[in-house]
């Protein structure tokens, strides 16, 4: 890293201007900065930081911001990163918020907004197939799959909080290696005596 500052105020002003629709549309632009153009994490730090981001109450987008800039610079590094993550919608409101009236009806900005949804649509669900694509490698397709379903059945069916139904799967997660090496040890251990 050349500029670790000038990195993070480049790749927050990108998400922060070009995010569009709220926290979790922001996220595949802020997965392509931290990872893909200046890689300040791997796949599976961003995927683990993003599960307890979710978490926490408040925009996950800011908090995403934070975590990248707290992880590089501190907490100088994390003033930066939300700093520049949020000026510039933030001084745009301030500007078109003179324009609010015109803007509302216009017809033109109606269509940009529809042209813009599937976009974010295909950009959020490449994200997930690639989340799903690890989770499946690291438990195996049933395991992935049963946790797909008791997911869907707690998010859709009994409409618990997202926040919840993370928790809980992060409880699971300390302590599923745990119990896989404990069994593979156990294996090795019954092989060694039949030897």
């Amino acid at each position: 890293m050349k500029n670790p500052y000038k990195e993070l105020t480049v790749g927050m002003m990108r998400t922060g201007t070009l995010g569009f629709g709220g926290g979790p549309s922001v996220i595949p632009l802020i997965r392509h900065e931290a990872v893909s153009r200046y890689q300040w994490l791997d796949d599976d730090e961003f995927g683990e930081t993003l599960a307890i981001a979710n978490t926490l109450p408040g925009p996950i987008a800011t908090k995403m911001a934070a975590y990248l800039g707290y992880k590089l610079k501190g907490w100088k590094g994390a003033f930066v990163s939300v700093a520049a993550h949020i000026l510039p919608s933030g001084l745009a409101m301030v500007f078109l918020i003179a324009f609010i009236n015109v803007l509302s009806n216009s017809a033109i900005i109606s269509n940009m907004i529809a042209a813009v949804m599937p976009v974010i649509a295909v950009m959020l669900g490449q994200m997930a197939y690639e989340f799903g694509e690890k989770a499946v490698k690291g438990l195996g397709k049933v395991l992935g799959i049963v946790f797909f379903a008791i997911s869907f059945l707690l998010l859709q069916v009994l409409t618990l909080h997202p926040g919840i139904v993370i928790m809980i799967f992060l409880l699971y997660g300390a302590f599923h290696f745990k119990l896989k090496n404990r069994l593979r040890n156990k294996k090795i251990d019954k092989k060694e005596e039949s030897a």
